[in-house]
């Protein structure tokens, strides 16, 4: 990694203008590493943009310098117009400005101009290098990438990330997926760049830009993907003056009245797949819209209210966004589960214990059907289950009944004996009467089994297992 940073300063020192580009939706890694490069930048005396194609969340907006952040950016100032005047030799040029329209008229010496004499093309770029940090892939730029591809192979881009899915797209990537974030991989690099210019760009703000994001990607240090390394790095950015306790109170302890009435939603909507370990959620735009709640104010719930479902190894929250993308926020309780891997099946990624995407829907509500279904599919191949519920129910019936008639054909016929048919709903052992003369007494199930047996003092008492019910006959 060592050979990567230096290469990193080597390009840095070459460039004028540089543009940061983190992934969208921004999150406290992104926007922590981000920033945190504008300011070591600035302070080299380097032209700086960061842009990014969503709103910064109001959970972070305390963080330093967030108002630089553009949401918007043009490749160059200059458009040029091109002129052949091989054919015919340029006489006067006049610009005539009427309402909103500026003419340019060219009048030649001899001959005219046509126009397949004129061409139209935008000057040089004002960047010489791109910067992405915390993405995966370009596509996670969002509409930065799609209307701009271009810019990305004309350029040479810089990519810092700490996913296991990542691309490696960039001319130099500097990706360790032991790192628990983006900024935490900033920190020997910050140095690299203090030890080349003799500088000391280590400051307050940095600081607590960089603890921003171990602090948000470990869940304050609760997530699987806290390591020893976090806790010392972040010991240094507290010694170097990280406000700690000013980025748990903004991110964990404020929560406006919209966010919590949609966290409402969310719990409420929740689902579970006790069978396939799964617990699952959606919210639609109707949700958003009743609430009056922004699509940033879901961060948080999945990871400080859905992973403490008990029993459960995979936690899904799918939320409708405005762009008709159904966006998707993955979770693991447990490192034998790669949530990536699901993320992947989707078009995202991630790391193994958390992960999201985006997938085009037309309409939410089948495109969740079908995601959830597909989960089920995943979790049922790894715990060798079936992924449909109603045949696991036909398989164990067809089980315990086969299991029933062996029985009964060894046992020795009894005259006069009740016959009782048992429907199992609980470990516990029930009692009930049984009388000739009464009605005959039958809930409705989906299984049951025959079983004999015979009544003493009119009473007959069976064992009962969880997942049926039982009938009398006479």
């Amino acid at each position: 990694m060592e050979k990567v940073r230096k290469q990193i300063v080597e390009m840095v020192k070459r460039s004028k203008s540089i543009l940061l580009m983190p992934s969208a939706p921004v999150d406290g890694d992104s926007l922590g590493s981000s920033l945190a490069l504008y300011l070591v930048f600035k302070k080299l005396g380097k032209q700086v943009t960061v842009v990014c194609a969503d709103p910064v969340p109001d959970s972070f907006q305390f963080l330093p310098t967030t108002k630089v952040i553009s949401h918007d950016f043009s490749l160059s100032n200059d458009f040029i117009v091109t002129l052949d005047c091989a054919k015919s030799k340029l006489k006067t040029i006049e610009t005539k400005l009427e309402h909103d329209k500026f003419n340019i008229i060219i009048t030649a010496k001899a001959g005219q101009f046509t126009d397949k004499d004129v061409s139209f093309h935008h000057g040089p770029s004002k960047y010489d290098l791109i910067i992405t940090v915390d993405t995966g892939d370009l596509s996670q730029l969002g509409r930065f990438y799609e209307d701009n591809p271009e810019l990305f192979t004309s350029i040479p881009v810089v990519n810092i990330d700490h996913h296991a899915s990542n691309d490696f797209f960039g001319k130099i990537n500097y990706v360790d997926v032991m790192s628990s974030s983006t900024t935490e991989l900033l920190i020997p690099l910050i140095h690299d760049f203090e030890k080349d210019s003799e500088l000391e760009l280590m400051d307050e703000d940095i600081a607590t830009l960089l603890l921003a994001g171990i602090i948000t990607d470990t869940g304050s240090f609760q997530n699987a993907n806290t390591t020893p390394r976090s806790f010392a790095a972040s010991a240094l950015l507290v010694k170097h003056g990280a406000r700690q306790q000013e980025i748990i109170h903004h991110v964990f302890k404020t929560k406006h009245l919209s966010t919590l009435k949609l966290w409402g939603r969310i719990l409420s909507h929740i689902k579970v797949d006790q069978q396939h370990k799964f617990v699952w959620s959606t919210i639609s735009r109707k949700d958003f819209d009743e609430t009056r709640a922004r699509d940033d104010e879901t961060g948080g719930i999945i990871d400080e209210l859905l992973t403490n479902a008990p029993g459960t190894e995979i936690v899904l929250l799918l939320k409708e966004r405005t762009d008709g993308m159904a966006g998707g926020s993955l979770r693991s309780t447990t490192p034998a589960v790669d949530v990536s891997q699901i993320a992947e099946m989707f078009g995202g990624g991630g790391h193994v214990q958390a992960s999201g995407f985006k997938f085009p829907c037309d309409n939410f509500e089948e495109a969740a059907k079908m995601i959830v279904e597909k989960i089920r599919e995943f979790q049922a191949k790894r715990l060798g289950v079936s992924a449909n519920f109603q045949e696991n129910i036909e398989n164990e019936t067809k089980k315990i009944a086969k299991k029933s008639q062996q029985k009964e054909q060894n046992e020795p016929s009894n005259e006069g004996k009740e016959e009782k048919t048992e429907k199992r709903v609980s470990s516990k052992t029930v009692t009930k009467s049984v009388s000739k003369d009464k009605n005959m007494e039958e809930t409705s199930f989906t299984e049951t089994v025959v079983k004999k047996a015979k009544p003493k003092d009119n009473v007959t008492t069976f064992e009962l297992e969880p997942g049926f019910t039982y009938k009398f006959e006479d």
